[in-house]
């Protein structure tokens, strides 16, 4: 007889934490978002610049890049406050965030400027990274649609929603969404980004303590799909007012 799964919130292997996104949580910033993925929590803002960099000068096209900071007390022990230019995982993670996020935009509609997307870590268990960028795209949504409201922009730049998600084995039973108590006994962990015509934009799969199979890899993805699905569908719900989206058949992203 097999062992019982118990897992946080009461779900299944293949059932995601809790969702909730919080709109215009920073009313300064032209687009903001609240995500909250289970007990972690990050802030993610949008800020429009009329700047580009310089590889981009003359060129007429757009940029959006993205910062990540995990605040001091957001874990269980305080973490020193990152400055900027920090390097190592923070730097690696926000280039995994600003990848993703750009797999949706088309540049030569956004114009010279420059949409920063920030993320900062409130509270941490698992899936920081992931919720960044899920809570990233909401946010870019809403700094694009600040844009075309004030006549910046005449086409919409966006050409469909992004989501990650992280999947992993854990006591040789492959799951979605892992915690923090489950992602530091994870044999085989794993970061799904991708867009909502079904398509990937990167896979990050490591084998901590053991080697997978290509089954193993594929239940993986097949896990993560599920998950975006239910991030796309928090996605929509929350900027359902924003018909502009323009997704595979021009769908309102409600839909």
């Amino acid at each position: 007889m097999e062992e019982e799964i118990v897992r946080s919130f009461g779900r299944g292997p293949d059932g995601p934490r809790p969702i909730r996104l919080t709109r215009h949580f920073q009313p300064y910033a032209e687009g903001s978002i609240l995500i909250e993925t289970g007990n972690t929590k990050v802030i993610c803002s949008a800020s429009v610049e009329e700047r580009v960099p310089p590889f981009l000068k003359d060129k007429g096209l757009g940029w959006v890049t993205a910062e990540y900071s995990m605040l001091p007390r957001s874990t269980l022990t305080r973490v020193s406050r990152e400055r900027a230019n920090s390097g190592g995982r923070s730097a690696e993670i926000q280039r995994f965030v600003g990848r993703s996020l750009r797999a949706t935009v088309d540049t030569s509609k956004l114009g010279p400027r420059t949409i920063t997307i920030d993320c900062d870590v409130l509270q941490a268990d698992g899936g920081t990274r992931t919720a960044a960028i899920s809570g990233g795209m909401a946010a870019l949504v809403d700094a694009c649609a600040w844009l075309r409201a004030r006549g910046l922009i005449t086409e919409w730049p966006l050409t469909h929603l992004v989501a990650a998600i992280s999947v992993g084995v854990v006591d040789g039973v492959p799951l979605l969404d892992l915690d923090y108590e489950e992602d530091v006994r994870a044999h085989v962990d794993m970061n799904v980004a991708a867009r909502s015509d079904g398509t990937y934009v990167e896979v990050q799969g490591t084998a901590e303590k053991q080697t997978f199979d290509r089954p193993t890899l594929d239940r993986l993805l097949d896990l993560a799909g599920l998950g975006t699905a239910a991030l796309f569908q928090a996605q929509r719900a929350c900027l359902s007012d924003v018909v502009e989206i323009q997704e595979t058949g021009n769908r309102n992203p409600a839909a």
